[in-house]
């Protein structure tokens, strides 16, 4: 199978996409014909080599966490899942034809979409989800400051505090605002030329490097690092929920762009030049 995979730690020019050989699933685990995976921006530090402690990969390494695909064989003991099941969830390895994964790490994808397009949402959907549920607890009725919402996390955040019936205030770029507002913000601020408000009752800081306002009595969540900073912790379950929110049209996934796997250098360093917006999948067909 092809496996886009690092040798060694370094600028995108590491990855290179490999014939490894198809692995086969162990007791409790399955193997998924990898439809596709997304691209996350804390991979870009992964293959860096940057914070070891946290990623721990060892190489040669393949790349991708999201992953969305179908059931081809299960290992003993496995019973929630039987060959031909459309699944998602987030495993190490993704970026590759095929995937092995604990049984208990995977949802029933939603079927309302292209099984591909639930590629984008294990990652940036949880992290949403944990950051307006979780974190902000986010009320009917609050306002919410979601900063930088054209990204892939920031996109699902907009979407989960109007859930949560609050008034959504979202920052994006001109590029990103007709897709915030589409998904539910009740004012976009372009910050590139105006100040952010430091009146709504929660923060959601998604950008790496900014803090945003404080404000008095705010709450404060960020995933950017600084004051209320949290990581987002794997939830299979909650997994669930987002797919039945999407089943249910009360949750829209955006695709920002589509590509396949030897373009996988090419997404890394664009978005080590600032240049990604919204989710980007890589497709394995």
């Amino acid at each position: 199978m092809r496996a886009a995979r690092i040798h060694g730690f370094g600028d995108a020019s590491v990855i290179r996409v490999d014939e490894i050989p198809t692995p086969r699933p162990g007791p409790g685990e399955v193997l998924v014909e990898v439809a596709a995976t997304s691209f996350n921006p804390s991979e870009v530090g992964l293959r860096s080599g940057l914070l070891p402690e946290v990623f721990g990969a060892s190489l040669p390494h393949t790349l991708g966490w999201d992953v969305s695909g179908t059931v081809v064989e299960t290992g003993a003991g496995v019973t929630g899942f039987k060959p031909g099941d459309r699944v998602f969830g987030m495993v190490d390895g993704a970026a590759a034809e095929y995937a092995v994964a604990p049984a208990s790490v995977l949802a029933h994808a939603p079927r309302s979409i292209p099984l591909a397009d639930a590629a984008a949402v294990p990652v940036a959907g949880l992290t949403a989800w944990q950051a307006v549920h979780e974190h902000a607890r986010v009320a009917e009725g609050q306002s919410v400051l979601v900063n930088g919402a054209g990204g892939g996390v920031g996109l699902f955040a907009v979407q989960l505090a109007k859930l949560a019936s609050a008034r959504v205030v979202a920052t994006a770029s001109p590029r990103s605002a007709a897709a915030v507002r589409r998904l539910g913000a009740d004012e976009v601020i372009d910050y590139t030329t105006t100040p952010l408000p430091a009146d709504t009752d929660v923060l959601l800081n998604l950008i790496p490097g900014t803090t945003g306002p404080t404000g008095e009595n705010r709450t404060v969540v960020s995933i950017a690092g600084g004051a209320g900073h949290f990581v987002m912790r794997y939830d299979p379950h909650h997994l669930t929920t987002l797919a039945t929110l999407i089943d249910d049209d009360a949750l829209k996934v955006e695709i920002a762009e589509r590509h396949r796997l030897p373009d996988l250098p090419q997404i890394h360093r664009r978005a080590e030049a600032g240049d990604l917006r919204g989710k980007h999948t890589i497709l394995m067909a």
